[in-house]
């Protein structure tokens, strides 16, 4: 039985009510393009408003997140994804809530208790430590040791600033043949999270003050893809049975294998599954140059460039034999794709008859270039991949062949700002974990200038902010890199941050005007979203770059500075996390 089948019988028979998915285009919500989670069509149930359907509630929802498009090509990374979630408006709480996560793995997916590990919220001075929930794990024979407290960034919940918000407990699997490690280590990799209980118990007001709900709920979130890959025993999600027909029909169509041609494969499988469902949405989504519809545009003519790189011919209807794939499998679970079959279809062969065309209208493009110059710069290099579909690697291909030369920095400069444009406008307004200006995270912000300049140090030039996000016990800072940092990098980055901070370097600011803030050598993540007057703060000679704030006036306030993790976060992406000591 389909694993979705399996969770929604589950928790009917606990007599919850099966609602049925929302629209991927949220109802009534301009401030986000998709549905990012099974949680966030039900924000006005959980803010007290009583639900048609009840008060126990289960479902699958279909969700699009879009701030991994770049990572698509990896074993993990999916834009469209299923969330099997179920949830308490106000009925049970923490202990059944537990148990029935427990009885559903162990019971029912047959997972041996062994292989689960436990996380569950630690405290602070506001909200004490969720003894309760441990206590309800340890009863059902989670030992103690499989159990760890964390922190605000990890098991804790709360929709932006302020808002109802509470501690949770995450589900932990063992994902490899070694040895079980009799003590859970939350920083191994080899466990993986499975499963999300959020316990909303308490409200934060905007200045930070914490008051108890009179309704307190539960919202519980699994992903299907990931829980799947783990029941089969695979570490690439791509190998499991939920792509196995999209995957045999591309390798028919292609005459290639999976296996050599892994990234295009995966590429062109999630596009397509994702450009179906945004297509078959009741907003009847066309490709355009805005908001959704030009995130479907993106999807398709991706999936097309990776068709090419197969050397497949993309004048024909490939793309229309994948689309009825996914239709043939998700049609049983989601009737719009039937309804709206002849509309997908038709989405998707005008986008390529347009697309094939401009690829043409690109070459020609690039004729012109290099009958007047040996050389493309940046600018160029990313106009045509923006413009007209050319890939890095298709202008380098193509330059080659002319004895010609591409300014690739320039070309990676103008990549991400488009980059960070795209990840800003997608994310929405649903962050996790607390912001805002308290003294330590002040710090933090300041402190993430000094690795970004430290990292330029000693990786190179080509380290840029991709993201950040500042807690009250941690920086996190994601950088493009082609490797994992050695501990001899690590050390010279942290040995690099604590030198300047000894050095108590002042922190100036400056208004100036956008364009002088450039000319003047200032960093940003992208100029487009900078006002035409720009605040332009500079650390001595080390770091200089526009910025909202909020900083120290003195580095010397930042203490010292510690790597705690230096990791993947996802193709070609490392992340650092750190804290100031």
């Amino acid at each position: 039985m389909n694993l979705k089948d399996l969770f929604i019988n589950f928790f009917v028979s606990k007599g919850h009510k099966q609602i049925p998915s929302a629209p991927l285009v949220p109802e009534n919500d301009p401030s986000v393009l998709f549905n990012t989670a099974g949680m966030q069509p039900l924000i006005p149930y959980l803010m007290g408003e009583p639900h048609p359907y009840g008060k126990r509630l289960c479902d699958y929802q279909k969700c699009v997140r879009l701030t991994d498009l770049d990572s698509i090509g990896d074993k993990t990374h999916h834009t469209f994804f299923e969330m099997l979630g179920n949830w308490s408006l106000g009925d049970y709480f923490k202990k059944e809530s537990i148990s029935y996560s427990f009885e559903f793995l162990t019971s029912v997916l047959k997972i041996p208790v062994e292989r689960l590990a436990i996380t569950v919220y630690k405290g602070d001075e506001k909200i004490p430590r969720d003894d309760v929930s441990a206590e309800a794990w340890r009863s059902l024979g989670i030992p103690e040791k499989r159990i760890a407290y964390l922190g605000k960034e990890d098991n804790f919940w709360i929709p932006g600033d302020s808002g109802p918000c509470g501690g949770d407990t995450e589900i932990f699997y063992w994902r490899s043949t070694d040895p079980i490690p009799e003590a859970f280590d939350p920083e191994d990799d080899r466990w993986v999270e499975i499963w999300n209980n959020v316990f909303m118990e308490y409200h934060q007001d905007s200045d930070g003050n914490v008051t108890e709900l009179s309704q307190k709920n539960v919202d519980t979130g699994m992903g299907l893809e990931r829980v799947v890959a783990v029941l089969e025993g695979v570490e690439d999600n791509y190998l499991t049975t939920i792509w196995k027909p999209i995957k045999e029909k591309l390798e028919s169509i292609s005459g290639k294998t999976y296996e050599g041609n892994e990234t295009s494969f995966r590429i062109i499988m999630d596009h397509v599954r994702t450009s179906v469902f945004i297509a078959a949405d009741p907003a009847h989504i066309r490709p355009s140059n805005t908001d959704q519809g030009y995130i479907l545009r993106r999807l398709i003519r991706r999936a097309i460039r990776h068709a090419r790189n197969l050397e497949m011919d993309i004048h024909s209807n490939f793309l229309e034999e994948l689309a009825n794939v996914v239709i043939d499998e998700y049609k049983v679970y989601y009737h719009e794709l039937t309804e709206n079959k002849d509309f997908v279809l038709e989405v998707l062969k005008q986008e390529q008859i347009k697309f094939a065309r401009t690829l043409e209208k690109g070459l020609k493009i690039f004729e012109k270039v290099a009958q007047k110059s040996d050389f493309i710069d940046g600018e160029t290099a990313f106009h045509l991949y923006d413009t007209f579909g050319f890939p890095i690697e298709l202008t380098k291909e193509e330059a080659s062949s002319r004895h010609m030369k591409v300014d690739e920095e320039g070309f990676e400069r103008k990549f991400l700002e488009h980059q960070e444009k795209s990840r800003t406008a997608s994310k929405g307004k649903f962050k996790g974990g607390l912001s805002g200006n308290s003294e330590i995270e002040t710090k933090y912000h300041t402190a993430t200038h000094l690795l970004n300049a430290a990292l330029k140090e000693v990786i190179g030039p080509s380290v840029h902010q991709l993201g950040s996000n500042i807690t009250e016990e941690r920086l996190r800072f994601d950088f493009p890199c082609d490797h994992k940092l050695t501990e001899e990098e690590k050390e010279k980055v942290e040995n690099l941050v604590n030198k300047w901070i000894e050095e108590a370097l002042p922190v100036t600011k400056e208004i100036m005007k956008k364009e002088d803030a450039i000319k003047s050598g200032a960093e940003c993540m992208f100029i487009e979203k900078y006002p035409d007057e720009v605040t332009v703060y500079s650390i001595g000679n080390i770091s200089k770059e526009l910025c909202g704030g909020p900083h120290v006036s003195n580095i010397k306030e930042l203490g010292h500075f510690k790597i705690k993790k230096e990791e993947s976060s996802s193709a070609g992406v490392r992340r650092i996390k750190g804290v100031l000591e």
